[in-house]
């Protein structure tokens, strides 16, 4: 187990080494935790590739020194040519997974970055798109040797090897390169050099745009030219959860932060007392239960529904969920699955402004649709939308998928402020609510992060509605959750049980980082 990092003023944390030494860099020429972020979204996007990408979406909790959190929503939605007629006409029962057909939503990580940006400056953010994209187009000129989480990542070559572009790029011989091949992407490197020089916005309403939507409509996707001219990020506001001794914060719909924040909520409400102890684990797995219940009917569109999140988060409402659980007989789990392959990254700076991010293109490589003349990886966050009219989440133009990232950030009563997340789709919200109650409980963050994890249902790419559990948990443990009820299946530790990371700042300005280690990458600050 490493340790815990600790800085006396800012820091940075990554699941890829590369993304940690973007932040750092631009904390150390006195850039802001914002300024910070936008350089580590650009080069995660190009180091850990298998991640996420530019071609992806994000979402930003930001908290300010004052105590104000903002929400920075980055998320595209399906494109004008995204119809079920269209889907119906391909004889498609579900939209595929890979390919044209499923690149259908448009990128809205690079919008969420020029939001950000703005944000940044106004609160006396100075250094140029130069200085933080710097290291990405360096990265993805000069080449990047392939991490060991991308090395294990092995998805089914077949579906993303007749994607257009992919297999040129990401493949060599047919095959995911081994670990520390090195592979250069030039086409956004010299994307990425383009929009230092024109701005962001360039990605959607300039010659970027331009060769995106070109590229798109010769592979046959459903997203066009108008649709990127009419994308815009947006600030939301965030969801919040007030608990014993400090408020909890994450991203509403279309994002499941609601699920997270349910799951915390109900849980405080069964008093468990012991750590690492039966009651955790079983109250955890129950609370998710109930959590997803309520997220697949509430987490969609808001544009496209009159629910009131916020709502399942009165104290009323998580008192009657935290009755419905049995603290020794599991319930019934017949929730449908889902998947995700994701990044988060965290950043603290001097002055306060503290940054949890997610960025993802959904499936490990999205769509696996590269396009050729910007290098830009589609992701594939539209196979969420469903192609029954009567379905909660239908397929339609203009409509926003479901999204399984959710970023966290909690901020103590006694000032102490902890940015926090991971990527997994539907274990984020289990794996947020188990790294946050470990250290509720007193755990330092490297030892919270260590410690062995569960996941309820989908593990990474394989749909089950099993809890599987990493082998390193008790054994008392697991032999009480199966006598309990709970289907176990026992794994070894892998990324399927998420890549977590966690920023703790207290009063005097010190900050506490550690990264996953399941991941590439770690902590690093001032």
């Amino acid at each position: 187990m490493g340790s815990t990092e600790v800085f006396s003023t800012a820091a940075v944390a990554a699941p890829h080494r590369g993304a940690a030494e973007a932040g750092r860099n631009v904390l150390a020429m006195g850039g802001n935790a914002v300024e910070a972020m936008v350089a580590m979204a650009a080069t995660i996007a190009v180091v850990y590739p298998h991640m996420n990408s530019i071609g992806g979406d994000g979402f930003w909790l930001v908290r300010d020194p004052r105590g104000r959190v903002r929400a920075f929503e980055a998320c595209g939605p399906a494109g004008a040519g995204a119809t079920l007629a269209r889907y119906r006409a391909r004889e498609h029962e579900a939209i595929p997974p890979r390919g044209p057909d499923a690149a259908l939503t448009v990128p809205g990580a690079v919008g969420g970055w020029a939001l950000a940006l703005d944000y940044a400056r106004s609160i006396g953010g100075r250094l140029t798109l130069r200085d933080l994209l710097g290291d990405a187009i360096r990265n993805a000129r000069e080449g990047v040797p392939v991490s060991p989480s991308q090395a294990r990542t092995q998805p089914d070559l077949g579906p993303l090897a007749k994607a257009p572009g992919f297999a040129e790029v990401y493949l060599r011989e047919g095959k995911i390169p081994t670990e520390g091949a090195v592979l250069r992407y030039g086409a956004l490197a010299a994307t990425l050099d383009h929009l230092a020089q024109q701005g962001l916005d360039d990605f959607y309403r300039g010659d970027v745009g331009r060769e995106i939507a070109a590229d798109l409509e010769r592979i046959d996707s459903p997203v066009t030219r108008e649709d990127l001219r009419r994308f815009e990020a947006r600030v939301r506001e965030p969801l919040a959860l007030k608990l014993a001794g400090r408020t909890h914060y994450n991203f509403p719909p279309p994002t499941q932060g609601l699920a997270s924040l349910l799951i915390l909520g109900i849980f405080e409400r069964l008093g468990v007392t012991k750590p690492e102890s039966f009651a955790q684990t079983h109250g955890l797995v129950e609370a998710t239960k109930r959590a997803f219940a309520i997220r697949d009917r509430l987490c969609i569109d808001p544009a496209f529904s009159e629910a009131r999140p916020q709502e399942a988060l009165d104290a009323k409402a998580l008192a009657r969920e935290a009755a419905l659980i049995d603290m020794d007989r599991a319930a019934p789990f017949p929730l449908p699955p889902a998947r995700g392959d994701t990044i988060w990254m965290g950043a603290v700076d001097a002055a306060g402004y503290a940054v949890s991010y997610i960025q993802s293109t959904y499936w490990e490589y999205g769509s696996g649709c590269l396009l050729p003349r910007t290098g830009v990886l589609m992701q594939n966050r539209g196979i969420s939308f469903s192609l029954d009219p009567r379905a909660t989440n239908p397929l339609s133009p203009g409509r926003k998928p479901f999204h399984t990232l959710n970023p966290a950030l909690a901020a103590f009563d006694d000032g102490r402020v902890m940015p926090y997340g991971t990527m997994g789709g539907d274990g984020q919200p289990q794996v947020q609510a188990q790294l946050f109650t470990r250290v509720h409980f007193g755990m330092g963050l490297a030892e919270a992060l260590d410690a062995p994890r569960f996941v309820l249902g989908r593990t990474w790419g394989a749909a089950s509605t099993r809890l599987a559990m990493e082998e390193a948990f008790d054994p008392s443990i697991v032999r009480a959750l199966e006598k309990a009820g709970h289907d176990v299946a026992v794994q070894p530790r892998s990324d399927a049980f998420g890549h977590a990371g966690a920023l703790m700042r207290d009063v005097k300005g010190r900050v506490d980082a550690a990264h996953d280690p399941r991941a590439d990458g770690g902590a690093m600050g001032l």
